[in-house]
């Protein structure tokens, strides 16, 4: 076979992912809390971005500053209606700025009239907002709180090495593993010594901590109690007859009738199966909503921004200026030009994030009206295409929007993807019924049942039919458990317990 040399010229067109368009979708589906977070480390990388100024200090007589543009976005009713700009000026950042006064000399006394003084400030005993307690940077860990224990209550040192070892053994729940023979064998001690170490360190507090199992948990607990009699652990050793609801032949085991055992079975559900989890202190972020809904005078709704969560940042071209002109080696003109085609280019990517929220929120409120107007019943069904053909965008801009966004409405704060619901058949041939609306019809159908009447899963299906939702009952099923509903025979059978 011969080999040819030749040369061809060929088209063709390729989507490219430039950086810059790369950042615009990256900062469209990133939540307030991470927006703020990249915006702050924008500005420690870029010298030519700023934070605006929100006071009332009066602008600077210098060159003006480019604005994001998203003050103009601050509210947009459903007649496509803005408010007008709010002029922002480019001004100091006052926290950052530091006098040359001298920090003010410690007082040689400590009464109750002067302050504690130090190098993070000050703070005065006879203040009504002050608490010692709000100082301390971390809560200690359920290690920690046992270890300490262990120091205080254990002399023999090697029986404090054995119980150090596992406190390290020790999960999130409070809970030791069933098997400790290895420990031993690692330690090169004998299993009557493994046990007594356990049995020291379940004396601690919290009550169950460091149990190998939920029964044991409980029987420590319980033991604390002075209530771990014959029929408690008879209870206790069948507890998988609790969860099938056979609380008839849970009564022969025990030996005790039906009043006793719904006593004792409310004496364990008070109890707590994993101790250790109140040792668990994360951090929870409250729920800050990106876009408010509100009633306005005409009968219909008001769509805004939430201003606090648009980073607003400004493009400093007077110092632009005056940097540009002082460069001489084509490095630093080239460094200076690429800082202000980024700031620029963020300004715009949040224009424009501001202004895709806003357009995709309006769009939601006017298909989910009766939502908002009569209650989770009237929630119609919605899916992104719906959205996305009626704002004109592709439909994954769509769902990077509806990420992690929240939206207030006189409802409650929902995420913006709660209201895209998959669509359920109407018996009568009329309009869809959304899922969600179908889920609070089966919950509210289960909460209004009497004992004497506990609803079937056929028996949903035939009310729901009635009401005019055709829906399977294998749909009915798995709403329920979704919603961690028992089904009929559990619940029948608990209700004849509780009887």
């Amino acid at each position: 076979m011969a080999l040819n040399v030749k040369l061809e010229l060929r088209q063709s067109q390729t989507l490219v992912m430039t950086p810059q368009l790369q950042q615009a979708i990256k900062l469209l589906q990133l939540s307030n809390l991470d927006l703020a977070n990249y915006v702050e480390q924008e500005l420690e990388r870029n010298p030519l971005l700023e934070r605006e100024d929100t006071g009332d200090n009066e602008a600077p007589a210098e060159e003006p500053a480019q604005a994001n543009g998203e003050a103009a976005l601050e509210s947009l009713d459903l007649n496509g209606e803005t408010s007008a700009p709010a002029e922002a000026a480019l001004d100091v950042d006052y926290d950052n700025v530091f006098t040359n006064e001298a920090a003010p000399t410690p007082s040689p006394s400590l009464g109750l009239d002067s302050g504690i003084r130090g190098s993070g400030g000050s703070a005065r005993f006879d203040d009504p907002d002050y608490s010692l307690e709000n100082t301390l940077t971390a809560e200690p860990t359920l290690v920690e709180h046992l270890s300490l224990q262990v120091q205080e209550t254990v002399t023999d040192p090697v029986m404090r090495f054995i119980c150090g070892e596992l406190l390290h053994m020790v999960d999130e729940a409070g809970r030791l593993p069933e098997d400790l023979a290895a420990v031993g064998q690692r330690l090169n001690c004998t299993p009557p010594q493994i046990d007594e170490a356990v049995s020291i360190l379940q004396g601690f507090d919290p009550a169950g901590v460091c149990a190998r199992n939920l029964v044991e948990c409980l029987s420590i607990q319980l033991k604390e109690k002075d209530r771990l009699d014959p029929a408690m652990q008879a209870l206790l050793q069948n507890l998988d007859l609790v969860g099938k609801g056979k609380f008839d032949e849970l009564r022969k085991v025990c030996g005790v009738d039906a009043d006793d055992i719904s006593d004792m079975i409310s004496e364990i559900t008070a109890l707590d199966p994993k101790p250790g989890m109140a040792f668990i202190s994360d951090v929870v972020q409250t729920v800050v909503p990106d876009v408010f809904v509100r009633s306005d005078n005409s009968g219909g709704w008001m769509v805004e921004l939430n201003n606090d969560t648009l980073p607003k940042v400004l493009v400093n071209t007077h110092y632009y200026s005056t940097v540009s002109q002082g460069s001489r080696t084509e490095k630093d003109k080239s460094y200076i030009n690429d800082c202000l085609n980024s700031a620029n280019w963020l300004v715009k990517s949040l224009n424009q994030r501001a202004n895709t929220i806003l357009k995709v929120s309006t769009e939601i409120v006017r298909q989910q009206d009766g939502f908002l107007s009569e209650g989770i019943e009237h929630l119609r069904p919605l899916n992104l295409r719906t959205i996305a053909e009626a704002i004109e965008m592709h439909e994954s801009t769509v769902s990077r929007v509806t990420a992690n966004k929240y939206m207030a409405t006189p409802r409650g704060i929902f995420e913006l993807k709660y209201f895209f619901t998959t669509a359920i058949s109407s018996a009568e041939g009329g309009e869809a019924h959304s899922a969600e609306a179908v889920r609070h019809k089966i919950k509210a159908l289960i909460d209004e049942e009497t004992p004497d009447a506990i609803l079937s899963d056929d028996r949903i299906v035939e009310l729901l039919r009635g009401s005019g939702v055709d829906i399977a009952r294998r749909t009915v099923a798995k709403y329920r458990e979704a919603m961690r509903i028992p089904s009929s025979v559990q619940r029948r059978r608990a209700a004849k317990m509780l009887a």
